[in-house]
């Protein structure tokens, strides 16, 4: 019972992080002046370098140094103008934000051991974009290495491990410095680091090497792991006295006030827009409150009684002034101080451990007294146990009982000498999916002592996968050496499961930041490498920001197709992997491609997806053919698994998360309360301007006849307001020259940020009120405030630029040079003049929050179509033949094209209208452009996660055995659980899952169709193909198709196109039974050929 209410708590906790957003705080955005260089990590020039400009908020830090964390305070410096490169880092620095990025630039990291771990926390840890890292290993290469080293091949055997990858490490990223060592480490050594890695190391020297560490002044993060066959271990200690910067890296949660009582203590209510996600204990500020001003005094409250609607304020307001209206509250994220034992001490006294499955509760105390005797047993014996030896797990299982015999209050009651014996027949071997596992977590943990950000593993870890090896212990000949590169894995999991494994035909969807894992992942493991064969398609292509977490790709490859360079970055791995790639968007459009043959012929799906609606489609593939499909997805430091397994578990689609919640029209067209309503509004804005209304122009000067009788058959409001557009573009406001592109984007700032307030608040005056005598201003509404345009505003002269180079665009004219001098560009725009504003009575402003159309329709709708369209025909004569605009699609990763100045300019402009804070232009790339953040140390756990799954597919697993997981990095939290069964439908002696299918054989008619079904006791009332209805037992005509074939009624009525080589096609069946009561039946599949 325990265990359970520990999970339920733990899968509760992690829900609710995974749901509250992850938005990283990031400073203001300019250009900078430096450019890190590849070769010495410091200042160089750049021609495409962003700049800090005065009045920034980073301008001030600019012109200090920050601190890279180093234990109790100490720290080295790190030039604060050292710059981001924003393409390269953009979804990085999503997760981290700018502070956490340049902290991360100054830190020299040294990773010891360069076997499938040590260089998957390499790989993770110069994606990331350190100062420095420094691999050491005095090894050599064997044969035994390639089951998890992706940067090792059989030409490498007796090289130095460090030497033998160094080269491939440094194509990562050019920035960051990377040096070998070969020579035995010292204490003089580690002192070059803020944070060192072992992970192939003794006990005793661990313990020699922590110590000295753990007292160093400051003192040097050290982290030890180790993977032995499907056991893992992590222990971590960044000093004495560690600060955590930002617990969790969620941004700091708010509300809208809507009250504040008179009262000891004061209750604070905010009103109902969206939930809050404070707790009892935090601190939060005040500010923007009217009437009750003490509190808007900037000190930190601490509040209590947290609601989902309100908290208790513990403070004493009756003495305050009365609350009038307004007002913003912030949680304050306080630091967080860690003290870390050293491992000489964490040995004997571990502590907690953290927990990741809890059907393993009692685990991690057998795994913690594991490791020790095989560290004692290699000591002795100098070597590891041999695979499948019983004397060797035997004298492991001795010398565990000896420690556990002295170990005190830390003694185990029982232990599990099957679990011992599995370890110990494994403990040599270093597997892939492991590796990336671990690598992606020990990745975290030195990125977390280098920054502070994210709270760190506190302090042992242990993790297995027992359920991924075969149920009965290996014998020594099916664990023996093979003298291949699978040896490593095949003392874990024997010969059978290896030839699996090299014959299995797998289709990996998606060749991104999952995909390059994936690829990665399986050739190491030697899928498809004998007679199987791996599929992999993707239709994108390779840009720059791919490069910091899709590590098979480099700077030369952006523009190539990605299956084609990660496909062909595997075969490097491993040469005999069987290979293909497609660049076919995964689809009904491409059944053609993905047809039945091909989804019959495979033997299991991995998803590498970025997306749901490709997810579901994949789902229903995968569920119609009766494949598994291995399922997983990120969010920066956050993943998830979902094993999809036929007629074990429910499939992908079987639930949903909830809808993203929607800013009602009026709230972003007159009403926003955030920086997300003015992007949105932005966003929107911007595609309206420049992509829809250009597109519509253009397809009314290809068939203006079409185009006219359409609108006048239409005849409403939408069909007036595009008809207007239209003249707009073509007629009253066409552009000829760049200046009239400037009096266009002139006109559109006085539009939007003067004119459009100006009507509003005379609309609604600030003292409006509402039919039932409440104030109209208030919560969440904030009362606009018109601007006045200023030529020294750089932000006005931005919108101006940015709307005029775009404006110019569409209509083809050239660009002139003058137009980014802002001199220049303030003399000409000051010369513009402009009709003083009116506001109107009468005007219409939509303010209700369910209206899905702002246009509101008048009964003189058809003769204003008409007056513009004659407009029109007259406007037009004078162009050109053949004349076109060009619409613009908005591509957020392109910095020269100007999109994002213009989306940032009209969202900030916006903001300061209604006094909400602004932006720069990196955060508004995050919001508008829907950036989903992501890390390379999240992506490798992820994929870690789902091949050791796959090792279960190979072998028919249990249910039972199957894991889908939750996980955090940033906390860190690992929850593990096996997943949830199909559910399950009898009647009768029917029962049936998503997983069935019912195949009928023969050209049935629907007669012989509907008797079939009234065979089992069902009465089948409806039966439909596609969208259309073939049959219906409520419509009379429909009984003249009784004797029809249902494949001709398919054809004629559902238009349906069965290709030559399929064989049956698809109805859907509504059935009830005798009583009456409705059954969802499985899809009902005909084989008429």
């Amino acid at each position: 019972m325990i265990q359970t209410f520990l999970l339920l708590v733990a899968v509760v906790i992690f829900f609710r992080l995974l749901t509250s957003g992850l938005n990283a705080a990031i400073a203001s955005h300019r250009m900078l002046p430096k450019k890190r260089t590849a070769a010495t990590g410091e200042e160089g020039s750049s021609k495409q370098s962003k700049r800090v400009r005065p009045g920034d908020s980073s301008a001030l830090a600019a012109q200090q140094c920050d601190l890279v964390m180093g234990g109790d305070g100490g720290a080295v410096a790190v030039p604060s103008d050292v710059e981001i490169d924003e393409d390269l880092h953009s979804r990085q620095l999503a997760v981290y934000g700018r502070e956490t990025m340049r902290r991360l630039f100054g830190a020299n990291v040294l990773v010891s051991g360069l076997q499938g771990l040590g260089v998957e926390i390499a790989k993770n840890v110069i994606l990331a974009g350190v100062k420095s890292v420094t691999i050491h290993d005095s090894g050599t290469v064997e044969l035994w290495d390639l089951s998890s080293q992706f940067y090792f091949s059989e030409a490498d055997v007796g090289k130095n491990r460090a030497f033998a990858c160094v080269d491939k490490l440094k194509e990562l990223n050019n920035a960051v410095n990377i040096s070998v060592l070969t020579t035995e480490l010292t204490e003089e050594i580690l002192s070059n680091y803020q944070v060192v890695v072992f992970t192939d190391s003794s006990l005793e020297e661990a313990i020699r090497f922590n110590n000295f560490c753990h007292n160093h002044n400051p003192p040097i993060a050290f982290i030890k792991a180790d993977i032995r066959g499907i056991f893992g271990s992590v222990f971590c200690d960044f000093g004495p006295d560690f600060t955590v910067v930002d617990v969790d890296g969620e941004e700091p949660h708010t509300g809208i006030i809507a009250s504040i009582s008179n009262d000891n203590p004061a209750v604070v209510c905010c009103v109902d827009d969206e939930r809050l996600e404070f707790q009892d204990g935090d601190l939060v500020l005040f500010n923007e409150v009217k009437g009750m001003v003490e509190l808007n005094d900037g000190r930190p409250r601490k509040i209590k009684n947290a609601r989902p609607y309100s908290f208790t304020l513990e403070e004493d307001t009756t003495g305050y002034c009365a609350y009038e209206a307004g007002g913003i509250v912030t949680q304050v994220k306080q630091p967080k101080v860690l003290n870390f034992k050293t491992l000489e001490e964490a040995i004997q006294n571990p502590g907690d451990f953290l927990l990741s499955d809890f059907s393993k509760f009692d685990r991690p105390p057998l795994l913690h007294l594991a490791f020790r005797a095989l560290d004692a047993f290699c000591a002795q014996e100098g070597r590891f146990p041999a695979p499948g030896s019983g004397e060797d797990a035997q004298a492991l299982i001795a010398i565990a009982k000896r420690l556990n015999d002295s170990a005190g209050d830390q003694k185990l009651d029982n232990i599990d000498e099957s679990i011992l014996t599995k370890f110990a027949s494994g403990s040599k071997a270093v597997l892939n999916p492991m590796a990336a596992m671990f690598g992606g977590i020990v990745g975290q943990e030195v990125l977390k002592a280098c920054s502070g950000k994210f709270h760190p593993l506190f302090q042992f870890f242990y993790f297995d996968s027992l359920e991924s090896v075969p149920s009965e212990p290996l014998s020594a000949e099916d664990a023996a050496p093979t003298g291949g590169r699978y040896d490593a894995q095949i003392a874990v999991f024997g010969r059978q499961v290896q030839q699996k494994l090299e014959n299995a035909k797998v289709f990996v969807v998606g060749a991104g930041a999952l995909g390059c894992e994936f690829l990665k992942n399986l050739a190491l493991m030697g899928v498809a490498c004998g007679s199987g064969k791996l599929t992999v398609t993707d239709d994108d292509v390779i840009e720059k920001s791919n490069l910091s977490r899709q590590f098979l790709f480099r700077d030369w490859n952006i523009g190539q197709a990605k299956s084609t360079v990660a496909s062909t970055a595997a075969l490097s791995i491993n040469s005999s992997l069987n290979a293909e790639a497609l660049q076919n968007r995964i689809s009904q459009d491409t059944e053609n491609i993905f047809d039945d043959v091909f989804w019959g012929g495979l033997d299991v799906v991995i998803n590498a997806l970025d997306n749901v609606k490709a997810r579901l489609y994949v789902d229903s593939r995968a569920v119609y053919f009766q494949k598994p499909l291995l399922e997983s997805g990120t969010l920066g430091p956050k993943c998830n698994t979902q094993m999809v397994i036929p007629h074990l578990t429910e499939n992908y689609g079987a639930s949903r998360d909830p809808p993203e919640k929607q800013a009602p029209m009026c709230t972003l067209h007159s009403f926003p309360h955030n920086i997300d309503h003015c992007l949105t509004w932005a966003r929107s804005e911007f595609e309206g301007l420049l992509e829809k209304t250009p597109s519509e122009a253009n397809a009314f000067l290809s068939n203006p006849q079409e185009y006219k009788s359409s609108a006048r058959s239409a005849g409403d409001a939408l069909s007036r307001e595009m008809l207007e557009r239209i003249v707009e573009c073509l007629v009253t406001e066409r552009c000829h020259t760049f200046e009239d592109c400037i009096v266009w984007a002139r006109k559109r700032f006085e539009d939007y940020f003067v004119n459009r307030v100006k009507q509003l608040t005379y609309t609604f005056p600030e003292d409006s009120t509402t039919s039932s005598g409440a104030r109209f201003w208030s919560a969440p509404k904030r009362f606009p405030r018109a601007l006045q345009f200023s030529s020294t505003d750089p932000s006005h002269l931005s919108f101006v630029a940015s709307a005029a180079i775009l404006r110019a665009e569409t209509y083809g004219i050239p660009r002139p040079v003058w137009v980014l001098n802002p001199k220049q560009l303030g003399e000409v725009v000051d010369k513009i003049n402009l009709p003083e504003f009116k506001p109107k009575q009468g005007v219409k402003i939509v303010t209700d929050e369910k209206a899905t159309n702002l246009t509101a329709s008048s009964l003189d709708d058809a003769a204003v179509i008409d007056q513009l369209i004659s407009t029109l025909d007259d406007g037009t004569k004078s162009l050109p033949t053949g004349f076109r605009l060009v619409p613009i699609q908005f591509e957020k990763d392109d910095d020269t094209n100007y999109h994002m100045e213009l989306i940032a300019a009209l969202a900030n402009m916006r903001a300061r209208n209604y006094e909400i804070p602004e932006v720069d232009k990196l955060k508004a790339k995050f919001i508008a452009g829907k950036i989903i953040p992501a890390i390379a140390t999240t992506t490798a756990l992820a994929t870690g996660l789902v091949c050791l799954e796959l090792y279960k597919v190979f072998q028919d697993k249990g249910v039972e055995d199957y894991r889908n997981t939750f996980a955090n990095l940033a906390l860190p939290l690992f929850s593990m659980a096996e997943p949830v069964p199909p559910k399950s439908f009898k009647h009768g002696e029917l029962a049936w899952s998503i997983w069935d299918r019912w195949v009928i054989q023969g050209d049935l008619t629907l007669t012989e169709l509907l008797e079939w079904f009234q065979a089992k006791g069902l009465t089948a009332y409806s039966i439909s193909c596609g969208q259309s209805l073939l049959y219906n037992s409520l419509f009379p005509r429909h009984k003249e198709r009784l004797g029809r074939k249902v494949s001709e009624l398919a054809k004629e009525v559902a238009k349906l196109d069965i290709p030559p080589n399929r064989k049956h096609f698809d109805v859907i069946v509504a059935c009830e039974d005798d009583e009456g009561e409705d059954w969802d039946v499985p899809l009902v599949s005909i084989c008429f050929r």
